[in-house]
């Protein structure tokens, strides 16, 4: 199979997918020509190598060398691909590179069965991240449900297999008739109760998941075998360009990048790499760029006023729901998740470091343990990229020295000396400065987006993955600035809204950023639903959690207003409670509590109560609308290429997953208004590329008059202009344009949306009054 001429290089715009059993490659097949003609380039595909069976999602990998048969195999994959191009699209591949999953039973997983089989001498012992130092040079396996002694029995011997449920361990050959407690203590593995995963645990895991193990991708002979059959369908011809999981999991990314470029012949590539705030991509990475939560974070920062959400903490606090977390701010809040997680679901990683700490130091155990913890929850960002015999970056020195700085314990600045790699060089100084780094980006990722996101939240649109909550908005300059860079530095960096890792979809948070600009409308109306929500419910029975949990509920309340949306904000009430765990958790769960919760949920969005969001929801529609909208168009145009999420060219109400990894389910034929606007520019895009792509230009524009702040506008190319509006409810409070007006370059320009035409300076109220936002092309 040969490459069609018809699909770019560079992609205009991707579709995200997401595979599973239940939408194979038959049913993305299907939906090929829809997604030609709304106006994408590739079709961007969730994993597609064999996964756990079952799998809804395709990052657990049990086979790398086989697309996965549930999907329809590799005769699907080729099917789709051969119709995609018939119809001018190409496919993007979502590579796991990090980890593999530790499947039941186990010997799905072929390579791990051998290691568990054959221990350290067995050829693939190579393949996986195991402290064989640690357990008495055992993998320890966290699968029991309770303390070895108590569930002897429940062990069985099936001639060269142990069986426990739905496991199955492979017996070292030789121990078959052994009595089981000898046979137990013969293997290369141990079985334990799965709450020692945290302290005991000796591999690598994906963040805190257990059930994934991490695999050693910076081996050469690991990487060619992990990778040859995604390297064999890009030179065939079947996929076009891959999308890169979790890099900062990686020993050295740079280097795989590097390595992966020169097996791939440089095809686009981007990584799924979450900066925080201003941190730069570094710049020798080998790809294109991220996958675009840096852009989600200043498009969603637009449409965010800065004042309203500081109202809106304040009465967060008033109103009884801040944490009680050192003073309940967003920042204390992080660092007590960061140190729980260090002292409990790590500990066992922060063991590991402390071992190669002492013996490259000789320093005791203990006060390494202490620096390393209080070192690691100061980092401020995912993780520094450091490495071993190579100079530290400055950005680098400079976080940990101030990291070090801040721990005010004993041995800190030794803990960043070896971080940074300056205790010369040995094979324990190496892992640990390798291994810092993973273990830092691991407990960024579930401090921040799996801790205090569930539980500091005045605003729920302001806890998203790529986000700050302490830094809520973006000015159009700032904007404007962010743009001008991506364009200089990386053109072809993917840009994205929704995803399927979004705590809520775009539109979900269109709706909440709109509550920014009605501070006191909000306050006001939950102040006297609330009142009369807990005399209602008291004199029902039914429970009433704390103000805290209350408090993200009514969120939830204003953006559904729909009793068949109760069951979706329990389950999503439950999974912030157990993801904060402060009153459940996953692995100590309240019954009753939960119980409680659940009916809570559901009594307050679809019980006698719920009629009283109908004001302050009616209130929300038109600021959302220009938040909906005005979000699509920068998003669509803006330097980058964007990745639309499956149904987002329609509104789309979806929260955490699972509710928004559900199979793909085209909607009506007929275009709404938001998927007309998304059409329109998807078209615009990939009829005339030059416009858009690497070689094309940025050029701010700004309004003049007294709401000129309300506009964001800019220029691509010199040929396609963007307007959007911003806090368009503010704006209607202050009198609306005013006489505004925004300079045109020369020449006619024609609104795709109106097919109106422009020239010379036109007021905005004129230019914006069927739509909050115009797409004008020079005609």
């Amino acid at each position: 199979m040969t490459a069609n001429p018809a699909v770019p290089t560079v992609p205009s715009a991707t579709y995200r997918l997401q595979l599973q059993p239940d939408f194979p490659f038959a049913a993305a097949e299907a939906v090929v020509p829809r997604l030609a003609e709304l106006g994408v380039s590739h079709l961007h595909l969730s994993p597609v190598l064999e996964a756990v069976p079952g799998s809804t999602h395709g990052y657990d990998v049990i086979d790398h060398t086989r697309v996965r048969d549930e999907l329809g195999g590799e005769d699907g994959l080729r099917a789709l691909s051969r119709t995609a191009r018939e119809h001018g699209l190409g496919l993007i591949l979502d590579v796991v590179p990090n980890h593999m999953a530790v499947p039941a039973p186990e010997h799905l997983a072929r390579p791990l069965w051998e290691v568990l089989r054959d221990g350290p001498d067995s050829p693939y012992a190579r393949w996986f991240d195991v402290d064989w130092d640690a357990q008495g040079g055992r993998l320890l396996l966290p699968v029991l449900g309770g303390p070895l002694e108590d569930v002897l029995g429940e062990l069985e011997v099936r001639k060269d297999t142990l069986r426990y449920y739905e496991h199955a361990f492979p017996i070292r050959p030789g121990t078959e008739k052994l009595p089981l407690r000898e046979l137990l203590d013969a293997q290369w593995y141990r079985l334990a109760h799965w709450r020692k995963a945290g302290s005991e645990i000796n591999y690598r895991r994906f963040f805190t998941i257990s059930e994934l193990i991490g695999v050693r991708v910076e081996d050469e002979e690991v990487f060619e075998a992990t990778h040859a059959t995604l390297l064999r369908l890009l030179r065939e011809g079947v996929a076009d360009g891959l999308r890169i999981d979790h890099p900062d999991g990686l020993a050295d990314p740079a280097a795989y990048l590097r390595r992966l470029r020169e097996a791939t012949g440089g095809r686009w590539t981007v990584v799924e790499k979450i900066l925080t705030g201003d941190e730069p991509l570094p710049a020798g990475w080998a790809c294109a760029g991220t996958t675009g939560y840096d852009a989600l974070d200043r498009i969603d920062g637009l449409f965010t006023d800065p004042d309203g959400v500081r109202a809106i903490t304040r009465f967060y606090e008033e109103f009884g729901a801040a944490p009680a977390d050192e003073g309940g701010q967003w920042a204390p809040t992080v660092h007590r998740a960061a140190y729980r997680l260090v002292t409990h679901d790590l500990a066992a990683e922060v063991d590991r470091l402390a071992r190669a700490a002492e013996r490259v130091t000789g320093a005791e155990g203990p006060l390494l343990r202490a620096a390393i913890r209080e070192v690691l929850v100061r980092i401020p960002v995912y993780r520094s990229y450091v490495v071993p015999g190579e100079p530290a970056p400055p950005q680098a020195v400079a976080m940990l020295e101030a990291a070090a700085t801040g721990a005010r314990v004993p041995e800190a600045g030794t803990v960043a000396d070896l971080a940074l790699g300056r205790l010369g060089r040995g094979p324990d100084q190496d892992d640990f400065a390798v291994r810092f780094a993973q273990v830092s980006s691991a407990l960024r990722a579930k401090s921040v987006e799996d801790t205090a996101f569930y539980r500091w939240y005045p605003l729920l649109s302001l806890n998203e993955v790529g986000r700050d909550p302490a830094r809520p908005a973006c000015a159009p300059e700032d904007f404007h600035a962010f743009c001008v860079r991506l364009q200089r530095d990386w053109p072809d960096t993917g840009t994205v809204l929704t995803t399927h890792d979004t705590k809520r979809s775009a539109d979900v948070r269109a709706r909440l950023a709109a509550l920014s600009e009605l501070p006191g409308p909000w306050a006001e109306w939950l102040r006297g639903v609330s009142a009369h929500m807990r005399e209602y419910f008291g004199g029902s029975g039914i429970p009433v959690p704390e103000r805290q949990v209350e408090y993200q509920a009514w969120q939830y309340a204003v953006v559904f207003c729909s009793a068949a949306a109760a069951d979706v904000v329990a389950d999503t009430l439950l999974k912030s409670e157990r993801e904060a765990g402060l009153r459940t958790s996953w692995t100590e769960q309240n019954p009753a509590y939960e119980e409680q919760l659940t009916r809570f949920a559901r009594e307050l969005i679809s019980g006698p109560t719920s009629y009283a969001t109908a004001e302050i929801a009616r209130a929300l529609d038109a600021p959302e609308r220009a938040n909906r909208l005005g979000a699509t168009l920068v998003h669509l145009t803006m330097p980058g290429v964007p990745d639309l999420y499956q149904g987002d060219e329609d509104r789309q109400l979806l929260l955490v997953d699972p509710a928004n990894r559900a199979p793909y389910s085209p909607g009506s034929a007929e275009l709404s208004e938001k998927g007309l606007l998304t059409a329109t520019a998807l078209r615009l895009r990939r009829d005339h590329p030059d416009w858009f792509g690497g070689l094309s230009t940025y050029e701010p524009l700004y309004a003049a008059g007294p709401a000129a702040a309300h506009s964001v506008a800019f220029l691509r190319c010199g040929r396609a202009l963007t307007v959007a509006t911003r806090l368009s409810h503010r704006l209607a409070e202050a009198g609306g344009w005013r006489g505004t007006q925004l300079a045109l370059p020369d020449g006619n320009w024609t609104d795709l949306l109106t097919h109106r035409t422009y020239s010379g300076k036109v007021r905005l109220e004129e230019l914006l009054d069927r739509n909050p936002v115009g797409l004008l092309v020079l005609s």
